[in-house]
């Protein structure tokens, strides 16, 4: 009690302040990349599996290589990635792969185990060797070539898969990879986009009026509005500029970012149920940390006006750094794994999660690249 009294104060403190109209340094942010990748990796020196959660820490942390050059968190992914033999779900026999939900080696064709090979993309482009992407180019291959186009069928999929399309593209020259990668995104619109609110639904399960917040509203969950609007952030970097469907792209990107500004708390924060705050208050990282990425990705990219987002950038930050960033490095508050705004659910300064932490070193670094203006210590 005691605790959520301090951290109520401190967020009506930095609101009142106006702390967070303050824009920080490049080097305070990138003070804080350090320190919370620091924490993260020495306090976990074993490597799990390539499944989304470990997977999606390790889109952060290639940002943070990217971005300051250090060598360790390069081996760090590597050591990971060779621990996992570079696969995701490791069945050899395609008759059985599946992709509803599961956690076993036969759920190839499942985004939660593909999410993986971003990161070994990523480390081929920095040195090619043929195995690194063999089984990456194996099972997308397969997969493009079967009939169906449900395979994204939830949101986080749109951030699991999606840059793993556009990534194969570039390094193949594969036009398949494009063209199924509209596909499959043009499935997931149908079944959970909002067109009037501009966001996603987490799946088919909580579309309006069948599923509604406890209020009665719209239940947008943020972490998985945020898979999308990061992942939309991640095609359009790799897209090619002349590709057919850019457009579409661009423009559910740039109305997401509108629809995400309208729902920001006055601290920096979204909550958990984006239309509804009184379904499940208080602070929550990863979402947060995903829209902060992508507004900073947008104004980088000259797609947002900074005029308009960059304050909303600057108070998601403000939240992460001074917030959710605890003085040992943990990246703090963030929801753990699920699927849903749940009401109740204790989310605190001691919640972490490998995710959140990648999220939370995604914006740093797009935030870092806006403030610096300076080119990634390594191309990619």
């Amino acid at each position: 009690m005691f605790k959520s009294i301090l951290l109520s104060l401190g967020l009506i403190g930095l609101a009142c302040t106006g702390w967070s109209q303050q824009r920080p340094t490049a080097d305070q942010v990138l003070a804080s990349i350090e320190k919370a990748n620091q924490y993260w990796q020495s306090t976990h020196p074993k490597h799990g599996r390539a499944f989304w959660d470990n997977a999606a820490y390790h889109t952060g942390n290639m940002e943070a290589y990217f971005r300051t050059g250090k060598e360790a968190y390069r081996q760090y992914s590597e050591d990971w990635a060779e621990h996992n033999e570079w696969k995701g779900a490791k069945s050899a026999d395609s008759t059985q792969w599946k992709y509803s939900y599961g956690e076993t080696d036969d759920y190839v064709l499942f985004g939660d185990w593909q999410i993986c090979f971003q990161t070994y993309i990523d480390l081929y482009r920095l040195k090619p060797e043929p195995h690194k992407i063999a089984r990456a180019k194996e099972v997308m291959t397969y997969e493009m070539n079967t009939p169906q186009s449900d395979y994204w069928w939830w949101a986080d999929g749109l951030y699991m898969v999606m840059p793993v399309m556009t990534k194969l593209y570039q390094v193949t020259g594969n036009p398949q990879y494009l063209s199924k990668l509209y596909e499959y995104f043009t499935y997931a619109n149908g079944i959970m986009y909002d067109p009037a609110e501009k966001l996603y639904y987490r799946d088919a399960k909580y579309v309006y009026p069948k599923h509604r917040s406890t209020n009665g509203k719209k239940d947008f969950w943020a972490r998985g509005d945020g898979w999308v609007f990061a992942g939309l952030a991640k095609v359009l970097q790799d897209l090619p500029k002349d590709d057919p469907h850019r457009q579409a792209y661009l423009t559910r990107f740039q109305e997401m970012a509108q629809a995400i500004l309208k729902t920001q708390q006055p601290e920096g924060y979204w909550t958990r149920s984006m239309l509804d705050p009184a379904h499940a208050p208080g602070p929550e990282t990863s979402g947060t940390a995903f829209f902060t990425y992508g507004l900073c990705w947008g104004i980088n990219h000259g797609y947002l006006p900074k005029k308009t987002y960059l304050p909303a950038a600057l108070k998601g930050w403000q939240y992460l750094s001074n917030v959710a960033l605890q003085t040992d490095g943990k990246v703090g508050y963030v929801q753990p794994i699920g699927e849903k705004a749940i009401p109740g659910q204790v989310v605190d300064a001691n919640s972490t999660a490998n995710f959140g932490v990648g999220a939370f070193l995604l914006a740093g670094c797009e935030l870092h690249r806006l403030l610096s203006k300076k080119p990634d210590a390594i191309a990619h």
